[in-house]
């Protein structure tokens, strides 16, 4: 998939995004450790009423157990947790998971086997009255869409199935939060697509707040109405889908959120000249004049640059690489002056492997740009947004 689509229903719904500055959840200063080894270091975080949050990285970053700290199935070692305003873990405080008004979607949506649809859902209101329980449970059969199938036993239902019941018997309590644990990776490829969508739609309609976990780029970039992208138990970055995807503030955010490429290039006045051409200052976001005559790095994706074949005289480099991907072909270049800049090409386009080509910057859209490692840098506060 071209690194461009991975945005499309985050760009659609941006302007859905929660506008309310009413603070749900605070880690301050929250640090884990499981024997010597520090999982979580120093990390604070503010999630806002009404908004679904995804901790996105990759495997041993920490974002499972922050979830898990959230859910009061582990107690921090230093920091504080807090839920509307409350602290529930920290300050010689705790609070046990079935206390703090949390509902928790696992990865493997543990349904009760012997127990049907509706009396999966109905789990957690044993203390509701028989006909308040049976009227909730009735609401949330037909919001997830499956009202025909209460009776159905979870070995009766498909997986995709499976995890809507499981939503909604997190849902049922009415929740204050609701914790998704890697909700999509049992489902194969299409279903997952589906139910991205489905889920995202459930939550929203009932209002509750969301923090999901994953490790999947697309499927933060598509749920979330904010990302938080973590790294060795810290956050690296957090805003919304398009601005981590298009303007990352580390090098790694870069490179975890899809594929991208670093081009070289020389700031000289109102433009940086690269291997690729003069790239316009005004097309590359917030590139302060105290970086003149400095070598920066600029972020290219794979759809920000085109391919062509080329005489030799016009070539810039040659294909050394070319995977098929269905609806895209992904080529890999080496420029002459040996960068490789990575490409996204439709389908129909044939571009032969060792074939001399043109590469243009043809981005739609400012490119981030990073400091070059051998430059030196001006004072800390003249480093312009978008740099690290």
């Amino acid at each position: 998939m071209a690194n461009g689509q991975l945005l499309t229903t985050a760009v659609e719904d941006e302007a859905q995004a929660p506008t309310t500055a009413e603070t749900v959840l605070e880690l301050d200063g929250v640090a884990k450790r499981f024997g010597s080894e520090d999982i979580i270091g120093d990390l604070s975080l503010a999630v806002r009423e009404g908004e679904i949050l995804t901790l996105l990285g990759p495997s041993g970053c920490g974002k499972t157990t922050t979830l898990r700290l959230i859910a009061g199935l582990e107690k921090p070692n230093a920091g504080q947790v807090r839920l509307q305003d409350e602290t529930v873990a920290g300050d010689g405080r705790f609070v046990p998971p079935e206390e703090r008004g949390v509902g928790v979607v696992f990865q493997d949506f543990a349904l009760f086997p012997h127990l049907t649809a509706h009396e999966n859902v109905a789990f957690g209101l044993q203390e509701w009255a028989d006909a308040e329980r049976d009227a909730r449970v009735d609401e949330l059969l037909e919001l997830v869409g499956l009202t025909d199938h209460g009776e159905d036993y979870p070995d009766e239902l498909s997986g995709g199935q499976q995890q809507r019941i499981a939503l909604a018997r997190s849902l049922a309590p009415e929740p204050e939060m609701l914790l998704l644990d890697e909700p999509f990776s049992n489902l194969d490829v299409d279903l997952r697509v589906e139910m991205r969508e489905e889920v995202r739609r459930i939550i929203k309609e009932t209002g509750v707040t969301a923090i999901s976990v994953t490790h999947d780029q697309e499927e933060a970039l598509s749920i979330s109405d904010r990302v938080a992208v973590m790294n060795d138990g810290d956050i690296e970055q957090i805003d919304t889908p398009q601005q981590v995807f298009q303007q990352p503030e580390s090098r790694f955010v870069a490179g975890f959120l899809g594929h991208a490429s670093f081009l070289p290039g020389e700031v000289h006045g109102d433009h940086v000249e690269t291997a690729l051409g003069r790239v316009l200052r005004d097309d590359v976001h917030g590139l302060a004049h105290q970086y003149d005559g400095s070598i920066v790095d600029l972020l290219v994706r794979p759809d920000d640059v085109t391919a062509y074949p080329a005489a030799e005289a016009e070539a810039d480099g040659r294909v050394v690489y070319r995977r098929y991907l269905g609806p895209t072909v992904l080529y890999r270049v080496e420029l002459d002056g040996g960068e490789t800049i990575e490409c996204m090409h439709n389908h129909s386009d044939r571009i032969d492997l060792d074939e001399r080509v043109g590469v243009r910057v043809t981005a739609d859209h400012e490119l981030a740009w990073f400091p070059a490692d051998h430059r030196t840098e001006p004072d800390a506060d003249q480093v312009p947004s978008g740099a690290d």
